[in-house]
């Protein structure tokens, strides 16, 4: 099967971290066996300013490769212009969190521009011939009038490969961390969705109830050593407003490292059942307190055994019956 996958977010030498979770649903497509062809919309670089004559651009991609069915990975314009211009070739949509829940971004024309991108998200919906959604709880967002019929939950997967279990004092001797400190990893981003206040706040409650903590920035940091970022971590936090499937957590499951998490899109449901993680309150206090219980326990190791259907083939056979249907 021959699909084109368009996506206005993947890894370049200027933007290494961008749309990795989509570089790696691509590439378990690949590992099956499905001929994927890439159009990339330069969004980073070129700003809005990359939908300009998108239309056109689509349409000779289309003629050049003839796929059988077109995968947009991500709603919002892009989105919206792709259903717009394919009407005779099958497109599914994948709807990842801020493309329909918005952004909460600074300065009232981003806020503007988040919020044009959920209407566009919306209407793509609404067009498309299949949808996907990362996690069930976007399906309460989508218009009444998308037929749920043509909508299915299947969340990004992750290399099991890369992401295992390792010796945490040979992490921690590599990043160079006190092996006598409580390390918290946290995901940060130029969103204040992520609320890193909250999480600086709940540290040093947790040094309030008496332990030696220090919180890490998961930034800018090379793909290949993340894992070692995560292995040498206590407990991963999460803290964020909103999120959809966030991938960090699957990847700390799959090094059986801690998740202590406000509840926040399918988190819950990742982390049901595995001892040592925790849901916690949007507050200081509750999350300071089970950040505690953590410290307190055993290093968990159930968490990679549950994740294992999420493994980037696992997920890319579960899109590729997607497209059979359609």
């Amino acid at each position: 099967m021959r699909i084109l996958a368009i996506t206005n977010m993947y890894p370049s030498a200027e933007y290494p971290s961008s749309g990795l979770f989509i570089q790696q649903q691509i590439k378990g497509l690949r590992n099956i066996g499905v001929d994927v062809d890439l159009l990339i919309v330069d969004r980073l670089e070129k700003g809005k300013h990359a939908y300009w004559g998108l239309g056109p651009q689509i349409r000779d991609k289309i003629k050049e490769v003839n796929p059988r069915l077109v995968h947009c990975m991500y709603g919002g314009v892009m989105a919206d212009i792709v259903t717009r211009t394919i009407s005779d070739t099958p497109v599914v949509v994948t709807f990842h969190g801020s493309d329909l829940l918005g952004e909460n971004l600074s300065g009232l024309l981003r806020k503007w521009y988040s919020r044009y991108g959920v209407w566009c998200s919306k209407r793509a919906a609404q067009r498309s011939s299949g949808i996907v959604l990362v996690s069930s709880v976007l399906q309460e967002i989508l218009p009444v009038n998308v037929d749920r019929s043509k909508i299915r939950t299947i969340p990004c997967g992750i290399d099991v490969e890369l992401f295992k279990p390792m010796n945490r004092d040979v992490c921690r001797q590599q990043l160079g961390w006190d092996p006598d400190v409580f390390h918290i990893l946290f995901q940060n981003s130029s969103d204040p969705v992520k609320q890193p206040a909250l999480a600086y706040a709940s540290v040093q409650a947790l040094e309030q109830l008496g332990v030696k903590a220090q919180l890490h920035e998961l930034r800018n940091i090379p793909y290949r050593d993340v894992p070692i970022w995560l292995n040498a971590s206590g407990v991963l936090l999460l803290t964020s407003l909103h999120e959809g499937s966030p991938t960090i957590v699957k990847e700390s499951l799959a090094c059986n490292v801690p998740i202590v998490s406000v509840d926040v899109g399918d988190v819950a449901e990742r982390i049901h059942g595995i001892d040592g993680c925790y849901l916690a309150k949007s507050s200081p206090g509750d999350l300071a307190a089970k950040l505690a219980l953590v410290h307190a326990g055993i290093r968990s190791h159930q968490g990679r055994e549950k994740i294992k259907e999420l493994s980037l083939d696992h997920v890319a056979r579960r899109l590729v019956q997607f497209y059979a249907e359609l």
